[in-house]
């Protein structure tokens, strides 16, 4: 292993049920029908998909108009206060004295930087990557291939750290080594968990020992 890359959402934030009750309230209120599968279908989306995908749902608005409403409804909860995942500071700051770190997030770069600078972890990565920067979000592999060109490094050597089915499925696309960290409100599909290479129950489970 030369790099390990985590994701963002639900691994170093338990952002997951803010983005749902931000999205579903957005939805509800712009005559939208929230679907029983909407939350599944959505983590992992890069935001132009995401906010194509709310359209879909009923919302008359452009695209654009509301990813950019969402996002700053996002930007706001995030001033009041980053949910960190427990363990995500200690473990990012252990891990990056030992091994080169990047992060590729389906969040957009607003809320990735937003989040790492409250939290202080900036320093920490080598490389960090929005799905927004790339073609395809997750399942797709492009935003952890594009993790593994800005750290110079193969995507074989590479770790990542993922909690949901889509992005367990993009960095196995990858050609990474995925280990799970299942979030227990929103775990991960069976059959995207079988792509993990290790799971693990948290992230102080997380060690550089465990990822050689």
């Amino acid at each position: 292993m030369r790099a390990c890359v985590f994701d963002l959402d639900g691994v170093l934030v338990d952002s997951e049920p803010v983005w749902e009750e931000v999205r579903r309230a957005f939805v509800a209120e712009h005559g939208g029908t929230w679907q029983p599968d909407t939350q599944s279908r959505l983590m992992g989306m890069s935001t132009a998909e995401w906010a194509a995908y709310l359209r879909s749902l009923g919302v008359g608005m452009p695209a654009g108009e509301i990813a950019r409403a969402v996002v700053e409804r996002m930007a706001a909860r995030y001033r009041a206060g980053v949910p960190l995942m427990p363990g995500a500071v200690e473990t990012v700051r252990r891990m990056s004295g030992q091994v080169t770190l990047g992060l590729a997030s389906s969040s957009p770069r607003t809320l990735i930087d937003a989040v790492l600078a409250e939290a202080e972890l900036v320093e920490c990565f080598a490389a960090t990557v929005s799905t927004e920067e790339v073609p395809r979000g997750k399942p797709a592999p492009d935003g952890y291939l594009e993790a593994a060109r800005r750290l110079a490094v193969d995507p074989g050597e590479c770790v990542a750290v993922e909690d949901s089915s889509n992005g367990l499925r993009s960095a196995h696309a990858a050609g990474m080594r995925v280990v799970a960290i299942p979030h227990p409100r929103y775990p991960p599909a069976p059959d995207a968990l079988a792509l993990a290479w290790r799971v693990v129950p948290d992230l102080d489970a997380l060690t550089v020992e465990t990822l050689s």
